[in-house]
């Protein structure tokens, strides 16, 4: 069976959010000053094309590790290893994921911990599997 993978680019702005503390004793929630809803990719696609566009950067050779990577985008070890996780993904889920489409406040049902559980499954047709029931649920 010929699977040729398609090649695309997503791109994102990653933003810090705006918190507006209302010290009034107003109990009425308030919008934050700036912000809008606007629609965007839902947060598991940007994970994803993180963790294939760090994966990409250590094939090539111009980062050594995940220490480097983590050192480099001032996160933890730990959370490079979450995302770097979703690289293990079958390569159609990872397909299927970068191709969700936008939706309000990047809300979507699945979490990246729902994701990164099917990725620790060593097996693709297994991944499939769970994919497909998470997908439908």
């Amino acid at each position: 069976m010929d699977q040729t993978l398609k090649k695309f680019e997503i791109e994102f702005q990653l933003k810090p959010s705006i918190r507006v503390l209302d010290r009034s004793g107003d109990k009425q929630p308030r919008e934050p000053v700036g912000r809008c809803r606007f629609d965007r990719y839902p947060r598991i696609v940007q994970v994803v094309a993180l963790a294939i566009h760090f994966q990409d950067l250590i094939d090539r050779g111009e980062i050594r590790n995940y220490a480097d990577l983590a050192r480099l985008g001032c996160i933890s070890r730990e959370r490079i290893s979450q995302v770097m996780m979703l690289a293990w993904l079958a390569p159609d889920i990872q397909q299927e994921v970068l191709g969700l489409p936008k939706t309000p406040g990047g809300r979507f049902p699945v979490s990246e911990t729902a994701l990164r559980t099917i990725a620790r499954v060593a097996s693709w047709a297994e991944q499939r599997t769970r994919w497909e029931r998470l997908a439908q649920s």
